[in-house]
């Protein structure tokens, strides 16, 4: 791969509805497996040159400008210059300045918003201008490749390919079993990790990374906050692009100095030795599975010095060490060994949420339709359950239809107050979904539309991703294909089978229909994803070719299918339909 053909013409002008997106996948994705190979074969200056053609890459800067004015959730959401890039004009507009008038630029500070947590308190983003995540985008992929050949083998959080389920089947692969060794948990939090990172270490971490620079002007940008600007010496602003790849930089190596020893270290597999503890890690969360609570507690002290430089510590009030008889909660599940058998369930807190959450929703959709209330609460049902049908759900998943069903029933007649009980169940209640010989479905006889269950959502066990296995790593593009082929996304049956058909790419662009290698990683995520796919499916966003004697069934973009792209296959020209 010559620098011409990376870079592009110089004087070419981007037509955004023109761009073979096929073909710029691939680029980025040999470069990213060319960092990969260096960086693991330990070639330190064929890593730079690498990352430096990367940074100048145009096939990056367009997939880096995609990412956030078109596939990103937030795309929508300005910075404090109230810009954002949805039309092409505008996307164009900004990869050219990417890559040819942007080494000069002076990064913008993030504009502060809050958003709720679990525990009812708020957590504080920084969202940067629509430049700066462009930007972000593109020094990632020169960035991350570097590391992913490096991240220890128990580090699950935002790295392509793995995530919260990953982490969950790690604890329970380690401790499950009667003869388990590892029955002591050291549960613990760091105290506002992304807030208090020290620079300089991360810096220093970074190393001679052609882009240092402009990452150290990104960390010290600054923070708007009603106006008013504050200086940032320290962490790195939650909502930017390259934030959480900075945050696992920052701490890789937590499990070196946990004490944790491997007898075989592997892209295919990673065997603890016998008397070491385990330590699993999503982001800033992490829980270490020790043999004894003397261990645990020397683990403790041993990562308390290694954060001490980092400018981060443990939040002792959320940090404890329990037995795996007492159980603990870790993203959202509780951990817990009954009669000898490790559970992994929905801990009551996630529980206590969701049945507050729909209560809430419930009550502030009296006085709407049934429609309304089912739109409102079916990505809720479905993105709780795609959460947690990994787990030992099928009881919890029963117990919140009863809550939910009490709620429905308690709407209607709140709805109709002068109509007797059985007006009401045949209204609102019976057969609704065909699939399913329930009579006590909610939903709406003149549309047809009904309330999703949660029992309906399979229990579905989640295979870890093993050892230090990456999707940058080129020797295994064979088994990360596998892996997406075998993933069944909890989409409708229909949906499911035109994604398996077409291998989950677009037919005209070629590119992928749905994130492949990221799943949304908490029930909120989930609901998104949910909520975004079927106002997508109402307005075209992904649209099939309406079947006739010659054309197929297809899914496609919306963006592809509103571009004059040629027809696919030798039939006639399809005409766009909606799911």
């Amino acid at each position: 791969m010559d620098t011409a053909t990376v870079n592009g013409p110089e004087d070419e002008v981007i037509d955004w509805s023109e761009i073979d997106w096929g073909c710029v996948e691939d680029d980025v994705r040999r470069l990213r497996q060319r960092i990969f190979t260096a960086s693991q074969a330990g070639d330190l200056a064929r890593v730079r040159n690498l990352q430096k053609l990367m940074l100048r890459s145009r096939a990056n800067v367009l997939s880096g400008v995609r990412r956030v004015a078109e596939i990103n959730a937030g795309r929508e959401t300005a910075g404090i210059d109230g810009k954002t890039a949805l039309l092409a004009s505008q996307k164009a507009e900004l990869a050219d300045w990417i890559q040819h008038e942007s080494a000069c630029w002076t990064p913008k500070p993030v504009k502060r918003v809050y958003v709720p947590k679990a525990n009812g308190s708020r957590r504080g983003l920084g969202i940067p201008v629509i430049r700066d995540r462009a930007l972000q985008a593109v020094v990632l992929n020169a960035l991350e490749p570097e590391w992913e050949a490096r991240f220890e083998p128990k580090s699950y959080g935002f790295r392509p390919g793995r995530g919260c389920h990953d982490a969950i089947v790690a604890i329970h692969t380690t401790s499950s079993g009667k003869n388990a060794g590892r029955l002591w948990a050291l549960d613990a939090d760091l105290a506002a990790a992304f807030d208090r990172l020290a620079h300089d270490h991360l810096l220093a971490s970074v190393g001679a990374f052609p882009a240092r620079g402009l990452i150290e002007r990104w960390l010290r940008a600054g923070v708007v906050e009603q106006g008013r600007l504050t200086p940032t010496d320290e962490g790195t602003p939650q909502g930017g692009v390259i934030s959480p790849c900075l945050m696992n930089v920052a701490l890789h190596g937590m499990e070196q100095a946990a004490g944790v020893r491997y007898h075989e270290l592997g892209s295919d597999a990673a065997i603890v030795r016998r008397d070491s503890p385990v330590l699993v890690r999503y982001a800033d969360d992490l829980l270490v599975l020790c043999h004894s609570r003397g261990q645990a507690e020397d683990v403790k002290e041993r990562l308390a010095a290694w954060l001490g430089p980092r400018g981060l510590a443990f939040n002792e009030d959320k940090t404890r060490i329990v037995h795996l008889d007492q159980g603990c909660d870790f993203l959202g599940f509780n951990i817990r060994r009954f009669r000898g058998k490790l559970l992994t369930k929905p801990s009551d807190a996630a529980l206590r949420r969701i049945r507050d959450r729909l209560s809430a929703e419930m009550k502030a959709l009296r006085g709407a339709n049934a429609d309304a209330v089912i739109a409102k609460l079916n990505p809720i049902i479905k993105g709780w359950a795609a959460y947690y049908r990994i787990g030992v759900s099928k009881r919890a998943f029963n117990d919140l239809d009863a809550h939910m069903w009490r709620l429905a029933y308690k709407w209607a007649k709140l709805s109709h107050p002068n109509k007797p009980t059985r007006w009401i169940t045949n209204r609102y209640f019976g057969l609704f979904n065909p699939s399913r010989a329930d009579r006590w479905v909610f939903g709406d006889r003149d549309s047809g539309f009904y309330l999703r269950k949660f029992a309906w959502t399979r229990i579905e066990r989640h295979r870890m991703v093993p050892g230090m296995a990456s999707p940058d790593d080129p020797t295994l593009a064979d088994y990360w294909s596998r892996r997406r082929r075998r993933r069944r996304p909890p989409a409708d049956t229909a949906t499911r089978r035109l994604l398996e058909a077409q291998n989950g790419r677009c037919p005209r662009c070629r590119s992928l229909l749905l994130a492949a290698d990221q799943e949304p990683q908490s029930p909120r995520e989930w609901e998104q994803w949910f909520k975004v796919l079927r106002l997508a499916l109402r307005k075209q966003a992904i649209t099939t070719g309406k079947p006739n004697a010659d054309a197929a069934l297809h899914l496609v973009h919306r963006h592809c299918q509103q571009r004059d792209y040629p027809n696919i296959g030798s039939g006639p020209a399809e005409t766009s339909a909606s799911l």
